[in-house]
């Protein structure tokens, strides 16, 4: 008889254990999953391409951006950044990449509330509810994507409104998130 108590006790226990540990699962994680608007826009082509999607961010350091069903993805997975853009694959890691040295350190620190970062490439500029980032790669090489990166913040809750990567010439990507 005393056995079987302990079994239950021993049971019980590890069920509470279970759900503790679970619990902690999921503030760690923290996913959270917003509804995006990708424009894309090109000085060649007349009319803006415009679709919907996903975004997903998980603390401390991943993001996902899905559009058109899934067919165009933007990608933080800690320091390897992947983007799908019209069937083209394109990965590459912050570690190795300075264009993208600064937005993934950027992009961490608005994911996980914290203050953005100083820096000679990094202009902050705060008005009213709003805190645009503005992000200019120093290094400029003809083969970088984006020619600057412009993220706008909810300057109370944290949340990401904007991401715009500008590319060459006047065209642009722009995500809206709601």
């Amino acid at each position: 008889m005393k056995e079987m108590n302990e079994m239950k006790e021993m049971k019980e226990m590890m069920n509470r254990l279970f759900i503790f540990l679970i619990c902690t699962l999921v503030q760690f994680t923290s996913l959270s999953a917003q509804t995006v608007t990708k424009t894309s826009h090109k000085k060649a082509v007349k009319t803006d391409v415009v679709t919907t999607g996903t975004l997903t961010i998980r603390k401390p350091d991943y993001i996902s951006i899905s559009t058109d069903g899934g067919k165009d993805q933007l990608t933080m997975e800690g320091t390897k950044f992947t983007m799908t853009m019209g069937g083209r694959q394109h990965v590459t890691d912050s570690q190795k990449n300075p264009q993208f040295a600064t937005f993934h350190t950027v992009l961490k620190a608005v994911i996980n509330q914290q203050a953005i970062p100083q820096g000679d490439d990094i202009t902050v500029v705060t008005k009213g509810t709003t805190t645009t980032v503005t992000i200019v790669p120093a290094g400029k090489k003809k083969r970088q994507l984006f020619t600057s990166f412009v993220l706008s913040v909810d300057a109370k809750s944290k949340a990401l409104r904007t991401l715009r990567m500008n590319g060459r010439g006047e065209d642009y990507t722009e995500y809206t998130f709601k």
